[in-house]
């Protein structure tokens, strides 16, 4: 990436202060774009779930693996859970949405409780594993909330056998005109495919691992037996380790790292395959080169950019974050390394300039909270409006959950200290409220932008990106109107 005119900038700078200039292009189409990670995680598309309660569980993870990307268990979640998560999304099928299942006898307010979990709107009704009806949230309007499923389900229900192809399955719901439905492998409910979703399997790819199954992470953090945490980890099958603390630039992290590097390398199979290590968070080049030294195969960059963060606010700490994964991202190149952008993304353009800065994935939370995929349960506000609760992880509530186990006095006294915000409404947009739905989004702009700089990979994104500093004025010149002025 160079800048316009070579110029060198006078002050550090986020995603608002920066825009791309168009140059010359052989690419004809954004498909043309292969978005494959250059990081040698596995990932086909540079967008990672942040490690947050809030925003990532088993859910959010296989949705995310099966368009391309990744997503980072907790760090607070127990290790039992996280193992009990990590094989439900390894059993998940990389293809088929994974279906809500009741039985004919669950109540109707049970099912209508489980239907926002997935975005496609429907519980599927089975008896041994064989598909008997469908109910949708509007089969449940009117209805006794006692009254049990199988008394209001559709029966007259499309299913689509396994084998056919997705344009097969496309054609199928259009000409039934049905948005979802069922599909059978020798009689048995193997997933559900909506017509969206038929679209999206021919246009991304998922993440998989050597064993054709979906891409799971998880993380740990510095205190504790961290390298025991890690071997637990590692023992239920994860892909990517993520060793994470809000100041990562620390002797304690840098002491960590080589034994968890250890412990990863003992864990390592019979192949050789070596799970990546991910850790942070740091925005300076020394701090990158010091986690690289300590073991870290990937650096997380990000201090104080989250929606959820209250770190620059309560102590003048962090930096504004293009210009941290600008220079990260050369410091980590150096060495044959990469790092992450985490946190200060809020519109496609920001994961633009992410990768054009030198970040091989971008790390989302705030952004993917409010969607039907992020683990809280589905509120409504007094005007009906859907929203999600979301917190950050340094935040009063994040360190009550990860102090669970500490005394009353250790806890109360944890709890004088925050940062981050432990209450706020994410709401779901209407028009985009799956993850799916803001991927596409994300991804339309990212492609588009490869277009924009001639670039057919990431790579190339990266070293032929030139960017120019802008006014305020400027970047509100480039935002559309959705009224007349």
């Amino acid at each position: 990436m160079r800048f316009l005119h070579d110029a060198t900038p006078a002050t550090d700078l986020t995603y608002d202060d920066v825009f791309m200039l168009p140059t010359r292009s052989s690419v004809a189409s954004r498909f043309d774009v292969d978005l494959t990670t250059p990081d040698g995680v596995g990932t086909t598309m540079p967008i990672a779930v942040a490690n947050m309660t809030a925003v990532s569980g088993r859910r959010m993870a296989e949705t995310v693996a099966r368009r391309g990307g990744i997503a980072a268990i907790p760090q607070d979640i127990p290790i039992d859970v996280v193992g009990r998560a990590v094989r439900r999304v390894k059993a998940a099928h990389p293809v088929y949405e994974t279906p809500i299942t009741v039985t004919p006898d669950t109540t109707v307010g049970e099912a209508l409780a489980l239907i926002p979990k997935r975005s496609h709107g429907a519980v599927v009704v089975v008896d041994d594993g064989k598909p008997l009806g469908v109910m949708t949230e509007t089969d449940g309007v009117g209805v006794d909330r006692f009254a049990q499923v199988h008394q209001v389900m559709t029966v007259d229900v499309l299913t689509v056998p396994a084998d056919q192809t997705p344009e097969e399955m496309f054609d199928a719901l259009a000409e039934r005109h049905l948005d979802m439905a069922p599909v059978i492998d020798s009689g048995i409910l193997s997933g559900v495919v909506t017509r969206t979703g038929a679209l999206r399997s021919t246009i991304y790819r998922p993440a998989l691992d050597a064993d054709g199954r979906l891409m799971v992470a998880a993380a740990v953090g510095i205190n504790g037996d961290v390298p025991g945490k890690a071997e637990a980890l590692l023992s239920h099958g994860i892909d990517l380790l993520v060793v994470d603390t809000a100041h990562g630039h620390q002797d304690k992290m840098i002491e960590t790292l080589p034994a968890v590097a250890a412990t990863r390398d003992a864990a390592a199979d019979a192949a050789g395959r070596r799970v990546p290590i991910v850790a942070g968070n740091v925005v300076s080049a020394e701090g990158t080169r010091d986690l690289i030294d300590a073991g870290a195969d990937i650096v997380k960059v990000g201090v104080g950019p989250g929606a959820m963060c209250t770190t620059r606010m309560m102590t003048g700490v962090g930096r504004p974050q293009f210009s941290a994964v600008l220079e990260c991202a050369a410091a980590a190149a150096e060495s044959g390394h990469h790092v992450w952008a985490d946190g200060g993304v809020r519109h496609p353009r920001d994961v633009a300039l992410a990768i054009a800065a030198g970040a091989s994935s971008v790390m989302i939370g705030s952004w993917f909270a409010g969607t039907y995929e992020s683990p809280g349960d589905l509120i409504r506000d007094p005007d009906g409006r859907a929203y999600k609760e979301s917190f950050g992880m340094a935040s009063a509530r994040a360190v009550a959950n990860r102090t669970r186990d500490a005394s009353g006095f250790e806890r109360a006294r944890m709890a004088l200290y925050e940062e981050g915000i432990s209450h706020a409404r994410m709401y779901l947009d209407p028009d985009r409220p799956s993850v799916e739905d803001l991927i596409d989004a994300i991804i339309a702009g990212l492609r588009s932008s490869a277009t924009y700089a001639g670039a057919r990979t990431l790579t190339d994104f990266h070293e032929r990106a030139v960017v120019g500093i802008q006014s305020r004025a400027g970047y509100d010149e480039g935002q559309a109107l959705h009224a007349s002025w």
